[in-house]
C-alpha cells in the first residue's frame, strides 16, 4: 500500500460502501466493509467462481517475444508518474505495442472496488491489474488471475525475496512485483531529533506545537498500516500462519492507548484523522510539524519544496527499547487478468517494468522503494535517494500484512475499530474485542 493519486479517468464508487467477493466450495455471502458503519453480511447470488488451481491460464513467457498491438494496464491513481512513465518508456521500446494507463480509483480501496467489479463481470477492459500485495489471496483464489508463476520465475532472482513472496498463494505467482514499500519517519533537523523510539518520537512532538507529528489517521487502509507499524514493533500480531487470531492481546491494548494518548496531548495533530498519505505530505510541508509518517516517495516530493535539505530520513523506530523496529511491507504487483485480451504484450511489459535497468528508474526518477535489489546499491540511486541502503534493510526485515483471502474484511475490522478510539468513540478493551470478532466473521464467511 502507498500514495497512489493524481486525476481520476473514470468515477469513484461511493466511499462508504468497499465491496469484497469471496467464496469457498460454495457461494458464500460479501462483507461490505462500510466506511462508518462496519462489517455486515448479505447475498451474493452468484455461481462458483473458477478454482484457483491447476485449471487456471499458465502464462508462457515465451509468448513475450511476438508480442503486439494494444495493451491496457489499470490501477490507481498515479501521483508521482511512474505508472503512465513506465507506460511512455516501454512503448519507446516497443514500438509495436500501444499501452494505455487507465486509473480506477483515487485510494487503495476504490482502486481495489473497481477492479472487482470489472473482474467479477469478466471483463476484458484490463489486460494488467497493478495490485496491492494483499491482493494476491483474494485475486488468486476467486479465480480473476492468470498463473505467472513461470514469468516471475524467469526474473526473481533479481528481485528481492520479501516482494516476490507478496505474489504467491498455494505454491503458484499470480503476479510480478513492480515496486515495494516499507514507511520512514521524515523529521525538521532544525526541531526535533531522530527517532529511536515510537515513545521518544511522540514526547519529543508534544514539547512544541510546531514539533508535531502528522500519519495517516483516516479510516482507510493506511490507518490499518500505521496501526500495524506499531503493534508488529510492539511484538504484536493480528493472526499467525494458520490464521488463528491473535489481535486480542496486551501489545494491542497498550498501542491503542498509545496512540489515542498522542493525540488527546498534542502528540500528534487531531487533524490526522481525515490525513491519508498525501494529505499528511502536505500538512508537513507547511512546516508545521516536526515529524511524519510516509512512503519513500515522498523524499523526492519535499525535495522539490522550500524544506529541501532541512530534513532527515530514518526507519521507523522501535516500540519501546525492547524490540526492533518493524515495517509493513507494501508496494504493489502487476498481474494478468483471466479475461485479458492480449497476455503476451502484458508479458512484455511485465518483462520491461521488473528489468534491473528500469528498477533504477523507479528509485531514481520517481523515489519509489525497487522490488529489483541492485538498484539500491546503484550510484545513480544512491545520489538520488541517499538512504536507499537504510530503505533496503527495511524492506527486507518488513513483516507483510495479514495473509488472507479475506485480507479486505480483516483490514476493515482493524481501521474501523483503531478509528473509533482515537476519535474517541470506543474504549480501547471494547474495540479490541470488536476487531477479534469482526475478524472471526470475516474468515467464517470464506
Amino acid at each position: 500500500m502507498d500514495n497512489i493519486s493524481s486525476s481520476l479517468s473514470s468515477p469513484a464508487g461511493p466511499d462508504k460502501t468497499k465491496p469484497s467477493f469471496m467464496r469457498g466450495r460454495k457461494v458464500t455471502g460479501l462483507i461490505a466493509a462500510a466506511g462508518a458503519i462496519g462489517l455486515a453480511l448479505s447475498g451474493c447470488g452468484s455461481s462458483a467462481a473458477p478454482s484457483a488451481g491447476p485449471s487456471a491460464p499458465v502464462v508462457d513467457p515465451a509468448s513475450a517475444k511476438a508480442a503486439s498491438g494494444s495493451l491496457s494496464i489499470c490501477g490507481g491513481r498515479d501521483s508521482v508518474g511512474l505508472y503512465q512513465g513506465t507506460v511512455d518508456a516501454f512503448m519507446k521500446a516497443n514500438p509495436g505495442i500501444t499501452a494505455k494507463y487507465t486509473v480506477l480509483g483515487a485510494t487503495t480501496d476504490e482502486s481495489r472496488t473497481q477492479a472487482v467489479q470489472r473482474l467479477q463481470a469478466k471483463s476484458s477492459e484490463c489486460d494488467l491489474y497493478l495490485t496491492d500485495v494483499t491482493w494476491t489471496p483474494e485475486f488468486a483464489s476467486q479465480g480473476w488471475l492468470q498463473d505467472m508463476t513461470k514469468v516471475t520465475d524467469a526474473v526473481k532472482d533479481t528481485l528481492i525475496p520479501s516482494t516476490v513472496a507478496t505474489t504467491q498463494y498455494k505454491g503458484k505467482s499470480w503476479a510480478t512485483p513492480f515496486y515495494t514499500n516499507a514507511g520512514l519517519i521524515y523529521y525538521a533537523k532544525d526541531k526535533v531529533a531522530k527517532p529511536e523510539t515510537w515513545q521518544q518520537l511522540y514526547a519529543e512532538a508534544a514539547k512544541s506545537p510546531g514539533n508535531g507529528l502528522v500519519y495517516q489517521g483516516k479510516q482507510y487502509e493506511g490507518l490499518t498500516v500505521n496501526f500495524l507499524e506499531l503493534l508488529y514493533s510492539a511484538g504484536g500480531d493480528v493472526i499467525d500462519d494458520q490464521g488463528n487470531i491473535k489481535v486480542d492481546s496486551p501489545q494491542t491494548r497498550k498501542v491503542l492507548d498509545f496512540m489515542a494518548q498522542g493525540i488527546k496531548n498534542g502528540s500528534a495533530d487531531r487533524a490526522v484523522l481525515t490525513y491519508e498519505e498525501n494529505a499528511s505530505r502536505l500538512a508537513y510541508e507547511s512546516g508545521k510539524f516536526g515529524y511524519e509518517r510516509n512512503w519513500p516517495n515522498v523524499y523526492g516530493q519535499l525535495n522539490a519544496t522550500p524544506l529541501k535539505g532541512t530534513f532527515g530520513v530514518a526507519p521507523l523506530p522501535s516500540f519501546d527499547g525492547s524490540t526492533n523496529g518493524s515495517g509493513v511491507l507494501g508496494g504493489w504487483n502487476l498481474a494478468i487478468s483471466a479475461y485479458a485480451s492480449n497476455p503476451a504484450a502484458a508479458v512484455a511489459f511485465v518483462n520491461f517494468e521488473s528489468s534491473p535497468e528500469w528498477q533504477k528508474h523507479v528509485a531514481m526518477d520517481y523515489s519509489q522503494a525497487p522490488a529489483g535489489e541492485a538498484a539500491y546499491s546503484d550510484l545513480g540511486v544512491l545520489g538520488k535517494m541517499p538512504f536507499a541502503k537504510e530503505l533496503l534493510v527495511s524492506v527486507k526485515g518488513a513483516k507483510p500484512r495479514p495473509v488472507s483471502p479475506v485480507y479486505s474484511q480483516i483490514s476493515a475490522a482493524i481501521n474501523k475499530n483503531v478509528y473509533a478510539v482515537l476519535s474517541g468513540a470506543s474504549s480501547t478493551e471494547d474495540a479490541v474485542k470488536n476487531m477479534a470478532d469482526q475478524i472471526k466473521t470475516a474468515q467464517a464467511s470464506f
